[in-house]
């Protein structure tokens, strides 16, 4: 059939299984958004406050889903207020399809208004990058573009199409999606010495990156874990690839890792990373990092391999496929002497902080009890999102979204309505600090406009926190740019982008805001007041080995 580049787009996406997309209109895409409105029964379109907020929800889709996420914006600055979503998703390997229109093929490169190479702009951030200056290659492109996004190691793919080629005609054929390609690269040699470094390990650790999420191989990881009698760790992006309440489980490794994980990594023999990439806040000192013990890694990105820390085994490829073989191969065995240490460091090390007051850890706690830990809870960058990785229990996978690697103030908003989107049978919960919050709060009309019942906590303590403790314990106290003392009611704020507000200052007024804000089944801003040095631990100093870890007792019996 002969159809319009830009009703190739829309049907590109309907061939693909898309239903959702996120984005902001403009002129250079107005061909399109024109397609789109004929097609609305089928693909459904949330228009955002901000393009970073539509990156932001077509990334939250996707990890709350495992389908790519879908984004659109108009050439120049709609483009390029994209960058810090398409970004964020590269650096947590989330498979995302950016679509932008830019100027007419006769003004490319002429300055034009509006005009920007924004392929040129985002190749350091996607897997890859398209501008399509002709009808008839449109479709493939757009069907490649899913492909790569979804295939391998995920990540985003950017398609930037002129508005000319929207406009013009060319036959239309629907294909069947390719199915996500994963290759494993391994020999037989090098799974033999694999399963004989796990057979001569007496001390083994797991430890869990987001690879094992988006490899869907969290049945995987329990069996074997439990094969090797091994205890397991997580990262920030593996959180609900294992079971937190699973005997085996010490919480979290590296900065905010808990005593537990860090200290048992570094005493472990053999530490079998999991679709991990051995990233600076889990490792600290490289040199010192599980210095005792042997590596073997497990990635489906050669890159990866030896990177940051040296493997002595690598088995290259889809974490679920490789686990499923080396479960077949290696013994059970029982490690009773192993497994009682780790007891004895998660029973003297445990999580803890001051319950007399209002707390960030407070408020995840009840928000855990009244979920019963079945919420999808998204979160901006700071303390708040250590401590909402520390004190609520992930059983499951896709249930923790945050930005890992980029570390994005402002991305959980987005996220969380991209979540509950593509989740809507799931609770939806965004924990943000009062300094990310600020960043894209307008969002919040964004949830008020389509009646999306998301809940946004806010921890206001008047400061960017995580900031701030630094300033506190390596600065000298000098608060240079973190207080955030101002007139600023984000209450009224809420009200006003048309979301219920609630403001809570006492412990006893945590647990019946939460429930209200389930029951009303709308958009919720709860705003926590919490005291201004209310500090993250334990904690390692950056470049520090992990087991220089502290809380704050340690810190305490220095200061005395």
């Amino acid at each position: 059939m002969l159809l319009t580049g830009a009703e190739i787009i829309i049907e590109c996406l309907k061939e693909q299984g898309v239903d959702t997309v996120f984005g902001y209109p403009g002129g250079t895409i107005l061909n399109v958004y024109d397609a789109l409105y004929r097609h609305s029964e089928e693909i459904f379109h949330v228009l955002t406050s901000h393009e970073q907020g539509a990156a932001h929800a077509a990334d939250g889709y996707a990890r709350a889903t495992g389908k790519v996420g879908v984004c659109m914006a108009t050439s120049g600055p709609g483009a390029t207020n994209l960058v810090t979503g398409i970004a964020t998703a590269y650096m947590d390997s989330v498979p995302m399809v950016a679509i932008t229109a830019n100027v007419n093929l006769p003004l490319l490169g002429k300055d034009t208004f509006q005009e920007v190479d924004i392929a040129g702009v985002t190749m350091p951030i996607t897997k890859h990058g398209y501008i399509v200056k002709d009808v008839k290659i449109l479709a493939q492109t757009l069907r490649k573009a899913f492909a790569i996004a979804k295939s391998g190691r995920p990540g985003p793919v950017l398609v930037d199409v002129t508005k000319d080629v929207t406009a013009a005609t060319c036959e239309y054929e629907p294909v069947k999606p390719e199915e996500a390609v994963r290759i494993n690269r391994f020999t037989a040699e090098e799974m033999e010495k694999a399963v004989q470094l796990i057979a001569s390990s007496q001390k083994p650790f797991l430890y869990l990156g987001g690879g094992a999420i988006l490899s869907g191989a969290s049945e995987q990881v329990r069996e074997f874990a439990h094969k090797l009698d091994a205890p397991v760790c997580d990262t920030l992006m593996g959180k609900g690839a294992f079971d937190s309440y699973d005997p085996l489980y010490t919480g979290m490794i590296g900065m905010h890792g808990t005593k537990a994980s860090n200290l048992g990594v570094s005493e472990c023999d053999l530490l079998i990373a999991l679709g991990a990439r051995f990233s600076d806040r889990v490792v600290g000192n490289a040199s010192k990092f599980a210095s005792g013990a042997k590596v073997l890694h497990i990635d489906i990105d050669a890159a990866e391999i030896s990177k940051n820390v040296k493997a002595d085994v690598a088995l290259v490829g889809d974490l679920k496929d490789v686990l499923t073989q080396l479960i077949d191969k290696v013994e059970a065995v029982s490690r009773p002497e192993w497994r009682e240490r780790i007891r004895q460091l998660k029973e003297k090390y445990p999580l803890k902080y001051d319950d007399s007051k209002l707390s960030c850890p407070y408020i995840m706690e009840e928000l855990d009890r009244i979920t019963k830990g079945e919420a999808i809870v998204t979160t901006d960058v700071g303390q708040h999102q250590m401590w909402a990785a520390q004190y609520y229990h992930y059983t499951k996978p896709r249930t923790f979204l945050s930005s890992g690697g980029l570390g994005t103030m402002g991305y959980g908003l987005g996220a969380c309505i991209g979540a509950k989107m593509g989740r809507p049978d799931k609770i939806c919960v965004n924990i943000a600090g009062d300094g990310c919050f600020r960043m894209n709060m307008n969002e919040l009309a964004t949830a008020s406009r389509y009646n999306i019942p998301i809940i946004q906590i806010v921890i206001n303590n008047h400061v960017l926190g995580m900031v701030r403790q630094w300033q506190t314990l390596f600065y000298g106290k000098r608060y240079s740019q973190t207080v955030l003392e101002d007139a600023v009611d984000f209450c009224k704020i809420a009200e006003g982008l048309g979301c219920t507000a609630i403001r809570v200052t006492k412990k006893e007024e945590v647990a019946p805001a939460i429930q209200k804000a389930i029951e009303l089944q709308k958009p919720v801003m709860i705003e926590c007041i919490i005291p201004k040095d209310d500090k993250v631990f334990p904690m390692v100093p950056a470049g520090a080995a992990i087991s220089e870890v502290f809380d704050g007792d340690d810190l305490a019996a220095k200061e005395k």
